[in-house]
């Protein structure tokens, strides 16, 4: 799969980004830290990864389900504090049985795909591991957890307040925006959800899980198999295994009505309002009411934001805005 790894050699390529970055200084600035990151992954002599593996196989007791955070379809993510009292979060790729290549493909999109990518609303990418034994990607560890799993708690749905909320929705729009408009060729992260969404300890939003990301060909059909979370995967995609950015844009409207329910909006998706009189009223009737309600500037907002939400999920692909126009809405 990867033209420098042999597949009888076990080959680490994995933090040389981050202990290098952490020796210079923690304001080094990001295009010197994009270029150390591009000639660093494959530059396996240049740091001694074989005591950085051991170190994170002794740190999780050979990948404990105790020191577990977080399980997915394609690995488990683990919280691993190093010797030097770093923490960092490794995900690990379930064994590659069944579908060996299935699996071993979607290793290699998140890991190609994280090497291109350098943006504040993207999780950052350290390294990877490969090899028979264990398949690892190691990321920025962030304090808060997944957006679902803030929703989803009681206690930290009310800290969630609407200013927070807003923020995020605009830190995923952005993060989109730059996947489909500024990476050549483009991505379409084809995965996004609530689970799929990491915050920062200032609820700051960072788009992770590129596993299932495809690369758009100008030159290509783009003609792939059926991937997403269910309850997010735009309804085109029922009949039609042709991807484009506008499948993202329907997966973030989903999210943007989750952001501001507190909820997977469900059935609601089907009965939107058409009009801006009923879109008051939707608004009124399905905010999430753990945070305080929202002063008249904030709930504007929400209304507006509701709206491109709405714009989002039309049925129709090509009646949905892209995501950089929804960017600007979002930042105007």
């Amino acid at each position: 799969m990867f033209p420098l790894l042999g597949a009888s050699i076990l080959l680490i390529v994995i933090l040389a980004l981050y202990f290098s970055f952490k020796s210079r200084g923690k304001h080094a600035d990001e295009e010197s830290e994009s270029s150390l990151i591009s000639a660093s992954l494959f530059a396996i002599s240049s740091f001694d990864g074989k005591l950085l593996y051991s170190e994170i196989i002794s740190a999780t007791n050979n990948f404990d389900s105790s020191c577990c955070i977080g399980k997915g379809g394609y690995g488990n993510v683990y919280r691993v504090e190093l010797s030097s009292g770093d923490i960092v979060a490794v995900k690990k790729v379930h064994p590659l049985r069944a579908d060996e290549v299935r699996a071993a493909k979607e290793f290699q999109n998140e890991v190609m795909a994280c090497i291109e990518i350098r943006h504040r609303n993207i999780i950052k990418f350290y390294g990877f591991c490969w090899s028979a034994e264990q398949s690892f990607l190691v990321y920025k560890y962030l304090e808060k957890g997944s957006l679902a799993t803030n929703l989803s708690n009681e206690e930290e749905g009310k800290e969630l307040d609407w200013e927070k909320r807003v923020n995020i929705i605009k830190g995923v729009a952005n993060a989109l925006s730059y996947l489909h408009n500024d990476c050549s060729p483009p991505i379409v992260h084809r995965d996004l959800s609530s689970n799929n969404v990491l915050l920062d300890a200032e609820f700051e939003a960072h788009v992770s899980d590129f596993g299932t990301a495809k690369l758009l060909n100008p030159d290509s059909s783009n003609w792939t198999n059926l991937a997403g979370t269910y309850g997010y995967v735009a309804p085109e995609l029922a009949y039609t295994m042709k991807v484009s950015e506008k499948c993202d844009v329907y997966s973030f409207g989903v999210l943007t009505m989750e952001v501001i329910m507190g909820a997977h909006p469900g059935d609601l998706i089907s009965t939107l309002p058409s009009s801006s009189l009923e879109m008051r009223l939707l608004v009124k009737d399905v905010l999430d009411q753990r945070p305080l309600p929202p002063s008249t500037d904030v709930q504007d907002k929400l209304e507006s934001v509701m709206e491109i939400a709405c714009m989002c999920l039309a049925e129709n692909p090509h009646s949905r805005p892209t995501m950089y126009a929804i960017s600007q809405l979002l930042a105007s």
